[in-house]
């Protein structure tokens, strides 16, 4: 450039026509410069396929593998259902771009709460880092302390009657009081014209709080007692309970992984408590801030627990063997279209017995 000024004040001016010529050549070659100079932007990581120009990469794809939890051995096929899944995903994308949905209020502000909770996370999951996995002694011990979820446990198998709750009325109830069993409970329904379900739960010791397994236990077989869910009532009745002892062996992994999430979720709350601790939190709404009396208020960032979020007690045992998530609910079986009664259900249902 400094070249191109000095031959220029060795020159005549050139007139206005020429002026512009020379002005709007001088853009052009700065601008094809600075193409040369700027590549196109590319995501980091070898191409598998591109859609209508827009590349998706190993790296998109080895993240997809991961969050899915994909094991070695079925990575193969695994990887071609996945990358079908990022080009479809690409696609819907790249329409929804065309449509300015980028640009939505609702949608920006979904984006920034997720960008918001994954930033969190991720300082939590540096702050915490790895928690040391708990001892055989320390399994051993929370096993022979809790005998109800494994050596001692029991599991129950339950028959129901799902009816609309409307249909429920005190005469109904009254006449569900008197019944020995669920069979003539279903003689009644039928004979009022009422429309219900069956179905089959089983629950065990491990599923339900202790305070509500132990008053199944207490009943007797065929005893009939009437839980409540929404625009539902349920019938239940215990059809028989039996011994399900869990071996040490067998709940040593769920017992390890209860232990770990706990571990994390005291560390988590203890972080939470330290940095609130420290800040200035004004609540400019009076009306939202919190007395000290109200029940479950969270402790910890939702989305921060992740990892270490800890599951009931209640959870574990399940059942389902060694392989079974210590944090997952328990199955429950149905036999009718009609819906099985969750814990919550059941729980509510026996606490309020007499």
């Amino acid at each position: 450039m400094k070249t191109f000024h000095l031959a220029a004040m060795q020159t005549t001016f050139p007139s206005t026509p020429k002026r512009a010529l020379c002005a709007a050549l001088v853009l052009v070659t700065a601008a094809l410069a600075g193409c040369g100079d700027k590549e196109k932007e590319a995501k980091p990581g070898q191409a598998l396929a591109s859609v209508n120009g827009e590349e998706i990469t190993v790296l998109q794809l080895n993240e997809e593998m991961q969050r899915a939890g994909v094991p070695a051995a079925q990575q193969q096929v695994a990887s071609k259902q996945l990358l079908q899944a990022l080009i479809d995903r690409q696609l819907l994308e790249s329409e929804a771009a065309k449509e300015k949905l980028d640009r939505d209020p609702k949608v920006m502000q979904a984006i920034e709460r997720a960008r918001s909770l994954i930033i969190a996370q991720a300082y939590m999951q540096k702050r915490i880092g790895e928690v040391a996995r708990p001892t055989q002694a320390e399994v051993q011990d929370y096993y022979n302390k809790n005998p109800q979820f494994f050596a001692n446990r029991k599991q129950f198998a339950m028959n129901q009657l799902v009816v609309p709750a409307a249909a429920l009325t005190q005469d109904v109830r009254s006449a569900v009081d008197n019944a020995k069993s669920l069979e003539e409970v279903a003689v009644l329904l039928d004979a009022r014209k009422v429309q219900y379900g069956r179905a089959q739960v089983t629950r065990s010791t491990a599923d339900l709080n202790p305070q509500v397994a132990s008053k199944l236990l207490a009943m007797p077989k065929g005893q009939i007692f009437v839980v409540k869910e929404g625009e539902r009532a349920l019938l239940i009745s215990i059809a028989d309970v039996r011994d399900a002892p869990v071996t040490l062996n067998i709940a040593a992994p769920q017992i390890t992984q209860f232990l770990v999430n706990k571990k994390n979720k005291e560390l988590a709350q203890a972080e939470i408590q330290r940095l609130r601790s420290t800040a200035k939190i004004e609540y400019l709404n009076k009306d939202l801030q919190p007395t000290g009396k109200e029940p479950g208020l969270p402790t910890t960032a939702p989305g921060v627990g992740g990892p270490a979020a800890a599951p009931e007690p209640s959870a574990l045992a399940n059942g389902a063997g060694p392989a079974a998530d210590a944090a997952a609910p328990a199955a429950a079986p149905a036999t009718a279209p009609a819906a099985a009664a969750d814990e919550g259900a059941v729980s509510r249902g026996v606490a309020g017995l007499k």
